[in-house]
């Protein structure tokens, strides 16, 4: 059965996505909320969702990002944007990735002020590390960035 008309499908012609497949996505539409759709509704709704996921997730992946300790680079980048916060990821780089996904979905192609904390839960033996974080989207112009001298090591 399809996911968004409600029509009966075989198996051969269902169009099936993961259920994980909009994870990011901050609320995610209710005619995605389905994994099987009919060649149509797929061609016509979801497809198109699916490629402008992509898109954002390819600026995610490529946004900057300043860490709260590089406060000297970014004092003269304005904050106009509230703070993100996500909570609960399973690795640091995950937390990360959320925020600049978050980021990219507003239109902006920076987070400074990043500020990631991990937390150890125990269950009985078992101990699993859960991060959480907070950012500040923000319009970065990388030719206009202060690069902070003391640590080249490491530049942006």
């Amino acid at each position: 059965m399809c996911g968004i008309c409600q029509e009966a499908i075989c198996k051969k012609c269902t169009q099936f996505i993961d259920e994980d497949a909009f994870s990011f996505l901050h609320k995610k539409p209710k005619e995605l909320a389905a994994t099987a759709f009919c060649q149509t509704c797929f061609v016509q709704k979801v497809a198109p969702e699916i490629a402008k996921y992509d898109e954002m997730m390819a600026a995610a992946k490529n946004t900057l990002v300043f860490m709260k300790a590089q406060f000297k680079e970014t004092r003269m980048i304005k904050r106009l944007a509230d703070p993100i916060s996500v909570s609960e990821c399973a690795d640091y780089d995950e937390t990360i990735l959320r925020l600049a996904f978050f980021s990219a979905e507003l239109g902006y192609n920076g987070i400074i002020d990043v500020d990631i904390i991990s937390k150890k839960i125990k269950i009985g033996n078992y101990q699993t590390t859960v991060f959480s974080g907070t950012a500040i989207p923000a319009n970065v112009l990388e030719e206009r960035l202060i690069k902070d001298k003391s640590n080249w090591s490491s530049p942006n």
